[in-house]
This record gives C-alpha cells, structure tokens and sequence, in this order.
C-alpha cells in the first residue's frame, strides 16, 4: 500500500502516542512464527537479510532499504528466501487516545522505502539497547529515540522521492559513460544526450557523486587505465587513447593524481606484486 509521507507526519504530529515494546528478531528455526500480529501496531525496520510477511494478504518482503508498518491483530504468515539470514528490530506502539485511533494509520499495513540510511540503523539499534535498560531515564529516552526514528525515516523516504527523479538521471547517464568512456564525451554532449541543462546535469551528480559530470569520467577511464595497465602489454600512449584521453602528458598527470603513481609505476608494481 502506497502512503502519503506528509500525511503520515502530520498524523505523528498531533496524535498521542508511546512505545509499548522494542524487539530484536532473526532467523531461528526453532522458533515458531504467530498468526496474527501483536495487540498493538508497529514498525519493523530490516537490518540483514530477506524475509517476506504477509499482513490479512499483502506480502512485504523485509530487507534493509525499507520500514514496513502492520496494524495490530492483523493475519500474518511468512516465507523464507531459502537459508537466507534475516534480522530486525520492531516497535510497537499504542494510541493514547481511543477516539483519534480509529481514524489513524495504525490499522494500516504499508511500505516505506527509506534508502540505505546509516544514522537510521544507529538510531534504531540505541533505540532497542535503552529500551532493554531499566529505569525511568531509559524509559524516558526510549520515547525521545523512537521519535527521532520516525523523525529520520519520514526524511529519508522524502529525500527518496524528491530525488527519485535525478536520481533515475544520474544512473541513466553513469551507464552511459560506463559503456561509451572511450569516445569524445563532454558535459555538454552528456547533457544534450539526455536533453538537460548542464548545471542540472553538474548538480545530479555533486548530490550522487559528490563530483561533477566530468570528474566523474575522468575518474572512470583512469580505473579502466588502471585495469588495461595490469591485464595487457600494450603501451601507455595507447591505453590512453583506448580509454578516451588523447593527450599522453595530460593523461599522465591525470593517472597520477588519482593513483599516486605514473602508469609505468603502476604497471611495474602489480607485474612485481601481482597479489
């Protein structure tokens, strides 16, 4: 089931509610899986692994990159992906409001797709290390932390979609640099491929990359530079030109700046060292 994220933080804005358990679950074949969800709704955030739940029908499969919510007292059953290991970490929280829970999300199953997202899994796994402490400290902290979970996660399936879009750009044209290094590529030829503004283009890939367009590609053929250097014989001139660079000195400089070392430096340490 598709939710609106905005929807879904509005509803954690105004209504009232706390945690009611945090647990740590993976794959066990001794343990015996229930048919229905607990008493309460919750969220489970996948940490390794794949493993598929189905809630009153509609299959989720839990892997990292996602939070999955069930409602409470829902139909559940499940399904392994062979010897595949699985863990994660669910929360369960109630309502403290009888009259506003009826119209909330909590009766609802669905997906939201977060991303690879490190400070989430942090947050979480603190999340369920205060929870299994004692005292009010810890009780105090677990309803601060599960908050910041939420909090991350609305983010992150934000971010998800507002870059979904340049992102989809992004990988478009990586794999077409990654095929065509060798011709005479540009930004500008990159950008008119693909029918964008260049500092649209530059901007993609600084978010994706951390670089720009033509770093990027400059960065690609030295790596194919690097393994033509190791696997063949053929000179440095022409590896050069095999990858795109047609001048020698600047693809020298280039090579050493990435590598540290000159190409013939490069080749004769892996030929001497080849482990």
């Amino acid at each position: 089931m598709k939710i609106d994220v905005n929807q879904l933080a509005e509803h954690f804005a105004y209504i009232p509610f706390q945690v009611e358990g945090v647990y740590r679950y993976a794959k066990d074949p001794g343990v015996p899986y229930a048919d229905y969800t607990d008493s309460f709704p919750g969220f489970v955030f996948p940490l390794t692994g794949k493993i598929q739940f189905q809630f009153n029908g509609t299959p989720y499969i839990f892997s990292p990159g996602k939070v999955v919510h069930g409602g409470a007292n829902m139909k559940l059953d499940q399904k392994t992906f062979g010897r595949t290991d699985w863990e994660y970490i669910l929360v369960l929280y109630r309502i403290c409001d009888s009259k506003l829970e009826e119209s909330s999300f909590s009766h609802q199953h669905f997906e939201l797709l977060t991303g690879q997202s490190p400070r989430l899994i942090e947050l979480i796994t603190r999340l369920w290390h205060v929870y299994n402490q004692r005292g009010g400290i810890s009780k105090f902290q677990t309803e601060m932390l599960f908050r910041d979970v939420l909090n991350e996660t609305l983010l992150c399936v934000a971010n998800r979609q507002n870059s979904c879009e340049s992102h989809t750009l992004f990988e478009r044209v990586c794999n077409y640099i990654h095929e065509y290094y060798y011709q005479s590529l540009t930004v500008a030829s990159l950008a008119e491929q693909y029918n964008v503004n260049r500092n649209r283009l530059s901007y993609v890939f600084r978010i994706h990359a951390g670089m720009g367009p033509a770093e990027y590609l400059l960065k690609y053929r030295i790596s194919m530079a690097q393994e033509m250097l190791f696997t063949s014989k053929a000179p440095v001139q022409q590896i050069a030109q095999t990858v795109g660079i047609a001048d020698p000195f600047y693809f020298s400089r280039a090579f050493k700046k990435q590598s540290g070392i000159s190409p013939t430096e490069y080749r004769e340490k892996f030929i001497n060292n080849p482990c």
